[in-house]
């Protein structure tokens, strides 16, 4: 779909908003409240990539707030690479995106090779390298609450990744502490398929920029894609049958019963 041919995203801000993206809205409404992800009062931070991913859990986070009969407050981080800025009229769009969800929108420059990696750089390097930046963030605002935009496919890829190539059955979890509870990751869109957002964003004039990474097209989760698009011929509900075998709500029960929680 051609930009031009894109709706505004400002019809959904205005309430217009398609049956279809209602039930996606509510499937991440959904989510939080199985997991326990968000609560009254609640400070969220939200980890924007400029991908499509990231705006599409913004504008669900932002829309539900309306009927919601509790209220958290949501803003927003991106972080700039130095090494590859983004351009100024996309910092433009992606400033009125937030402001009309009215998302207060941070963007830091930092360096997506600092002296600290000696040269070297890969996936793993460059994602320790962003949670580091988002959590000395989240510290110094007091906020223990990061939403990241991972999605059910993302979930599938990692368990792939970990199973074939580390003999390791595990995953992304839908709600991640670190440093002993002081923080969480939360991932609302953990249920969600890809193909909602990217539906999400073709469909509707979101600011959608990624920023350059230099594995995009060859790293092992680009490679996998196409393998879990496969096994999806074979059975449609391959993302959810891998998603179940974690047994992730049974564990979150038994977390719940043994007196754990955020």
């Amino acid at each position: 779909m051609n930009t031009q041919d894109k709706l505004d995203y400002r019809s959904l801000i205005s309430g217009d908003i398609p049956p279809w993206v209602m039930r996606y809205i509510k499937s991440v409404g959904k989510t939080i409240n199985t997991y326990s992800m968000i609560r009254e009062g609640d400070e969220v931070l939200l980890a924007v990539s400029g991908g499509k991913d990231s705006l599409a859990l913004a504008l669900a986070l932002s829309l539900r707030l309306k009927w919601l009969p509790v209220s958290y407050r949501l803003r927003a981080l991106m972080i700039n690479w130095v090494e590859h800025p983004i351009e100024e009229s996309f910092r433009e769009k992606l400033h009125e995106y937030f402001s009309s969800l009215g998302i207060g929108f941070t963007m830091l420059d930092e360096h997506q090779f600092p002296s600290s990696f000696n040269g070297d750089f890969n996936c793993y390097l460059c994602s320790r390298n962003r949670r580091r930046i988002l959590f000395e963030y989240a510290a110094r605002n007091n906020i223990r609450l990061i939403a990241m935009g991972h999605h059910l496919d993302d979930l599938v890829e990692t368990s792939l990744m970990n199973l074939c190539f580390r003999a390791s059955f595990s995953t992304m979890l839908p709600v991640q502490d670190f440093f002993d509870g002081k923080l969480f990751i939360i991932r609302p869109l953990i249920e969600t398929h890809e193909s909602v957002t990217r539906r999400l964003s073709e469909c509707y004039d979101l600011p959608v920029i990624k920023p350059v990474c230099p594995y995009d097209q060859t790293n092992i989760r680009s490679q996998l894609k196409p393998i879990v698009k496969s096994l999806c011929h074979i059975d449609s509900l391959t993302r959810e049958h891998i998603y179940r075998a974690h047994n992730l709500r049974t564990d979150l029960l038994k977390n719940h019963l043994n007196g754990e929680n955020m």
